[in-house]
């Protein structure tokens, strides 16, 4: 895995599927606030008057010379939960996110388990 300070940078860079198709622009990073460790990303997906935010694991992606190149396909992360482009992700809608990808989802009653950086 990578540094959460290393990953800042890439913020707008480009996110690719395992078979190199391009999804959209890395928008933010979201750690778990039990370890600090980088653990989904949003990436900027739709039409330019209809944007929105999509999350994504951070698990088994790869840094490329201008990319990051995630575990799952674009179609898959295309139909992920997302968030308005000014949005953020509520509490209640943390087990959406850990559910569409089938992670567990550990977080005790009342606790947030992501957190933006």
């Amino acid at each position: 895995m990578f540094e959460i300070e290393d990953i800042r940078q890439w913020r707008g860079r480009n996110v690719i599927d395992p078979s190199g198709s391009r999804i959209g622009p890395l928008e933010a990073v979201y750690v778990d606030t039990l370890t600090d460790q980088p653990s989904f990303a949003t990436v900027r997906v739709g039409l330019p008057t209809r944007q929105r935010l999509v999350f994504v694991p951070l698990a088994g992606c790869t840094l490329g010379p201008d990319h990051l190149r995630v575990a799952h396909d674009k179609k898959q992360v295309k139909g992920a939960p997302g968030i308005d482009t000014n949005g953020e992700l509520f509490a209640d809608a943390e087990p959406e996110v850990f559910a569409y990808y089938k992670l567990p989802y550990r977080a005790a009653p009342e606790e947030r388990l992501l957190a933006r950086r």
